[in-house]
């Protein structure tokens, strides 16, 4: 690997996934590191995580995919803490004007706002319900989120009007709201998708470093499930030659914590992320390097990654359908579903606001 020049090779990183920090790519200028020569204190030495607030007119994103399961989808934080060092979001951070590398993992934007721009989108005469998905971007229980509860807010405001939620989260965090969702998922209104990427701890520790462990996730989907809420175990992203061959076991352990379904993903490289991930691979595992890339080229017609409709997600060529084949196997075998039921929208009702004229006939 290439020796690193955007970043101060004295800075201490712990925690961190990325292993540089590159310019974005609208950004006109690259970056270099450059000592000044001055003493720094030491805890000007740890890289630490800021958090911005941005307050944006609107809340809800819309998407046309034919690869994905909705259509909209909300987001109370750009960047995650998690650091995970695949995740495919990461390009998203140039257009912030930072790097996909440490930008997107310690410089941290909060939408403090969120809840109120939800609610006023949902009060609107068009607007037409269906299941709304938070965390399929950045993940909504990061860390930060302890502190700032926007995602808990946003979930309040969802609660009022009766209105669908599926979630994605690798977070613990997400068992503070078990409230909110038992209660949702009582009506038909919530399920949570809890990502489960390996059984093993340390390769989870350097591959997602402030995500909550294997085992402690495991632990997520059991509290869940006690509680009424329909959980599904997404086996995401599958790296083939590092993680592939835990399939079998990721899905017989979530199905025992009480996942009742199960989907799976191949490992994504869009845009800066294939350079990060494959730098990170080279280092911590360069005797699995070869392997794994060549798998993936294998799977996008020679080249990291393809962005193509209806391939993207899974690759193509035989290692895909062999993937496919030992989902499909395992699932069956289990007696776990590969999707769950739909969530209402019937019941979405817009609650009055202080001031509204009551219905005196009901």
């Amino acid at each position: 690997m290439p020796e690193d020049n955007t970043v101060d090779p004295h800075l201490r990183r712990p925690g961190r996934g990325a292993l540089s920090n590159g310019a974005g790519r609208y950004e006109t200028l690259c970056r270099r590191f450059e000592s000044d020569g001055w003493h720094r204190e030491p805890d000007d030495t740890v890289l630490r995580t800021e958090v911005t607030q941005e307050r944006p007119r609107s809340i809800i994103s819309y998407n046309k995919s034919p690869d994905l399961g909705f259509d909209r989808s909300i987001n109370p934080y750009r960047g995650c803490e998690h650091g995970c060092i695949y995740c495919f979001a990461r390009p998203s951070h140039a257009w912030l004007g930072m790097s996909a590398g440490l930008d997107f993992e310690t410089r941290l934007v909060a939408r403090p706002n969120a809840p109120a721009v939800l609610e006023a989108e949902l009060r609107k005469p068009s607007y037409t319900p269906a299941m709304i998905a938070i965390g399929t971007n950045t993940d909504a229980y990061q860390p930060i989120e302890k502190t700032h509860k926007i995602m808990r807010a946003c979930l309040k405001v969802l609660q009022r009007f009766n209105h669908p939620v599926g979630i994605v989260t690798k977070g613990a965090l997400v068992e503070r709201d078990i409230d909110i969702l038992a209660d949702m998922a009582s009506r038909g209104l919530s399920r949570v998708g809890i990502s489960l990427t390996t059984l093993d701890a340390d390769l989870s520790r350097r591959m997602e470093p402030r995500a909550p462990s294997p085992k402690r996730r495991l632990q997520t989907i059991e509290r869940l499930t006690r509680a009424g809420i329909p959980v599904r175990v997404l086996t995401s992203p599958l790296i083939p030659g590092l993680t592939d061959h835990e399939l079998e076991g990721m899905l017989e352990a979530a199905k025992k914590a009480g996942a009742q379904s199960a989907s799976w993903v191949m490992l994504r490289l869009p845009l800066e992320v294939s350079d990060l991930f494959q730098d990170w691979l080279s280092t911590h595992y360069p005797d699995r390097a070869p392997r794994v890339m060549g798998l993936l080229r294998d799977m996008h017609g020679g080249k990291p990654y393809s962005s193509d409709w209806h391939k993207r997600m899974r690759g193509e060529g035989h290692y895909a359908q062999i993937i496919a084949n030992r989902f499909r196997r395992a699932t069956r075998s289990l007696n776990i579903e590969q999707r769950l039921p739909d969530l209402r929208t019937d019941l979405f009702k817009r609650p009055p606001e202080k001031g509204d004229q009551l219905n005196l006939f009901g």
